[in-house]
């Protein structure tokens, strides 16, 4: 038996733990979410009969282990894909038609939460949620395993022969900093881990009892200069929102975020409207019927990870993953990584 520790319950751990429930001869799997929920920023929440993911936005269809991890290793039903465009705009607010994401664009009538769910559901993994992993501990190489983890309540988890690490780069970062662990490693993969570039992103979510008509389904701002970053109709993914109505997932870019990140939702979600009313050059947007709100400190990766550090804990069975190793702040690249990570703990096995 293969015992494995993993702690956060993101797409790229949900990802790996399917592949080595198929991969390894009986492994005990345990994963630590410090949330109510999975999948990590595949975020989905649910208000009456809409239906909308105010984090990740999507899957596309960029990579084939993760088309077939989709088409074939998952269930479909549910499965729906975004046919309408994404358009552009820069930094004057002007639009313009098309950036070239043409392939799929991929989630379910009830979310893209469904993916990690799904994943999950398919092993015996122990998934045990509102569990905040504060301490690392490395134990001397026994038939036990090498790996404790403590929670914020004290209690110890483990032996784990190997320990894999979902959080977003930061906060592996701040995990492994206190980590009783051999220093000149863990120093080494957490200065590496602490040179990962991360944008935060504030999206205000808006639902207005009327019907848009445009011919795409998201704008992005392609030269970083606006301070929106991202317009979604959530009402293009087919099953998300009632005939007849929109919703529209807006996301500040970076240094909006940053500035207001603490500031009152209200005045934030006031301004996030007004400027997507601009943008849109449509006044009725200034005043939805009602809101949601979420801030994402560590959203997006801007770069990977140095590869040595990486491989270095690899050999002390220690694993990290997620888009912020991938180097891409995709979904798909999330997912894909953690199949890679998933094939190198079972070649190690």
């Amino acid at each position: 038996m293969t015992r494995i520790g993993i702690v956060g319950a993101g797409a790229a751990a949900a990802a790996a733990t399917e592949a080595l429930e198929e991969t390894l001869e009986d492994p005990a799997i345990t994963v630590l979410e410090k949330s109510r929920g999975v999948c990590g920023r595949a975020a989905t929440r649910r208000r009456g009969e809409t239906v909308y993911d105010y984090g990740a936005n999507y899957v596309r269809s960029d990579d084939e282990r993760v088309v077939e991890l989709l088409t074939e290793t998952l269930d479909t039903e549910g499965l729906v894909d975004v046919t309408d465009p994404v358009w552009t705009f820069d930094g004057e607010g002007d639009v313009s038609e098309g950036d070239g994401r043409d392939g799929h664009k991929w989630t379910y009538r009830r979310g893209l939460t469904q993916i990690a769910k799904r994943l999950f559901a398919r092993t015996d993994a122990t998934v045990e949620r509102e569990t905040r992993v504060e301490t690392v501990i490395r134990t001397d190489e026994t038939d036990d395993g090498n790996w404790l983890l403590e929670d914020t309540d004290g209690t110890r988890w483990g032996p784990y022969d190997a320990l894999l690490l979902n959080p977003p780069a930061p906060q592996t970062a701040e995990l492994l900093r206190a980590a009783r662990w051999d220093a000149d490693v863990r120093d080494s993969l957490v200065d590496a881990i602490d040179a990962v570039p991360f944008r935060t992103i504030w999206t205000g979510i808006f639902h207005y009892p009327f019907e848009l008509e445009r011919p795409y389904y998201a704008l992005v701002n392609t030269d970083k200069d606006h301070e929106v970053g991202w317009v979604g109709r959530e009402e293009r993914k087919p099953g998300h929102v009632p005939d007849g109505e929109s919703l529209l997932i807006v996301q500040a870019n970076h240094e909006w975020s940053v500035e207001r990140y603490d500031e009152g939702a209200a005045a934030n979600l006031e301004e996030l409207a007004a400027l997507t009313a601009d943008l849109l050059d449509d006044d009725r947007l200034r005043d939805p019927d009602w809101t949601d709100h979420q801030g994402w400190r560590y959203a997006l990766p801007d770069d990977g990870v140095a590869r040595d550090p990486l491989q270095l804990a690899e050999s002390h069975d220690l694993y990290c993953l997620g888009d912020w190793v991938a180097g891409e702040a995709r979904l798909h690249a999330a997912l894909r990584n953690g199949l890679e990570v998933a094939d190198r703990v079972a070649d190690a096995d």
